[in-house]
Formats: structure tokens, sequence, C-alpha cells
């Protein structure tokens, strides 16, 4: 699995980071993201740190959830 990090300036203070599978066309169900970010370098370096755990998970076995899938503990 190739994943791809995407980060967007998408207002004067505010970046998004996304983590999506390289070869979806449609960036609309990443496996994360982030919004709300107080830079580039923060968005960077959030995604950064994901990707990394998602790395970690998809060596161990583990079959990664899209956003919309995930389920959320309570």
């Amino acid at each position: 699995m190739k994943l791809k990090v995407r980060v967007v300036h998408y207002r004067e203070d505010s970046w998004y980071a996304d983590i999506d599978d390289a070869d979806d066309r449609q960036p609309d169900d990443p496996y994360w993201y982030a919004t709300g970010c107080r830079s580039q370098a923060e968005a960077i370096r959030l995604a950064c740190a994901q990707l990394a755990v998602l790395d970690q998970a998809v060596a161990a076995g583990t079959r990664l959830n899209r956003v919309s899938t995930a389920t959320v503990a309570a």
C-alpha cells in the first residue's frame, strides 16, 4: 500500500492535512485528516507522525479503515 500526505492552506490562518491511498483519484475519504492547523509545519508534523502510526499498523497486518468507516470508541 502506498500512502500519500496532502497539505492544503485553506484559510488565512488554517492548514489541512490528510493521508490517503496514493492511487485514490477521489480524495474525499482519507484514512486520516486534521483541520485547523496553525501552520504548514504543524500540519506536516502531525501528518508525518500519523503516517508512522499507519505504517506500523500495515506492517503488523492491520487493514486500515477510511474515515467514513472508522468506529468511535464510547
